[in-house]
């Protein structure tokens, strides 16, 4: 699971909620006090009006992928380059030993589909030209899909606080409209139509630093995994096509990585030895 994520939006939660109920008068917390910040249309107007304005922003089957996000952010990180440059070093000693063909009938044992016709293309003896050329066109059009994706919830960051903006804009609207200090209580009332006015603008303000932004920031991340990984595929490819040493090309590919995951895998191939 992606803890970062989580603990980063429980800690956000618990820390707006303490704020919420402390007092520094008495030094206690008043949890009825958390009733104040629940309004249902500002709910309407700051979330639904975000919602709808990034439905009709971008094509429904875009906008429709922000229920597929979850399990990324759920799931564990399945680009692992170590795993990647263990198995082009793999490739690479059977290549060397059986030849480019002899790869063909390890391609069914890999799930990334980008590292099954990876290898596909050089088994099909295709010029190295021409196969970085497609594997390099491939991953350009991979990093225009995924910018899609966190350009929504850019785009949903800057909208959230706009909506609140004018929910507060409604509510001052409708408060100076129905003022009224001849009536008994009309002060009381003018206060509490004031912190209504403004709670959309808290909402819109929640919704853009505590979701859209750190869900955007951690789809960058994962691509920026998931692009290293293929750097990593296509440089091995490459290599392995043009009949490389096996211990250079594994050599070659480490310095993808940085240090301290050298040392660790380093660590790690000592003690599995």
């Amino acid at each position: 699971m992606n803890l970062s994520f989580f603990i980063g939006l429980l800690l956000a939660v618990l820390f707006m909620v303490f704020g919420m109920v402390f007092s520094m008068e008495d030094m206690r917390l008043h949890f009825g006090q958390l009733g104040n910040f629940f309004d249902v249309p500002s709910i309407l107007i700051t979330v639904g009006g975000t919602m709808a304005v990034l439905f009709g922003s971008f094509p429904t089957k875009d906008f429709l992928k922000m229920f597929q996000h979850f399990p990324i952010l759920l799931g564990r990180q399945k680009n692992d380059p170590i795993y990647y440059i263990d198995v082009m070093t793999d490739l690479s000693q059977e290549a060397r030993k059986k030849g480019l063909l002899a790869l063909e009938d390890r391609v069914a044992e890999f799930e990334d589909p980008f590292l099954r016709d990876s290898v596909m293309l050089i088994v099909d003896a295709m010029e190295p030209d021409k196969v970085r050329e497609q594997l390099d066109n491939e991953l350009g059009a991979i990093e225009g899909r995924h910018a899609t994706s966190w350009n929504l919830y850019d785009k949903g960051a800057a909208l959230a606080p706009g909506f609140g903006m004018i929910g507060t804009l409604i509510g001052l609207v409708n408060m100076l409209a129905n003022m009224n200090f001849d009536e008994e209580g009309g002060s009381q009332k003018l206060a509490n139509d004031m912190a209504v006015a403004l709670i959309t603008t808290f909402y819109g303000s929640v919704m853009s630093n505590a979701i859209f932004i750190p869900i955007g920031n951690q789809l960058r991340v994962a691509h920026e995994q998931e692009m290293l990984c293929k750097e990593i595929i296509i440089e091995g490819i490459i290599s392995i096509q043009a009949g490389e040493n096996p211990r250079h090309i594994n050599e070659k590919l480490m310095a993808f990585l940085t240090r301290k995951q050298r040392d660790q895998h380093a660590s790690s191939s000592e003690s599995g030895g």
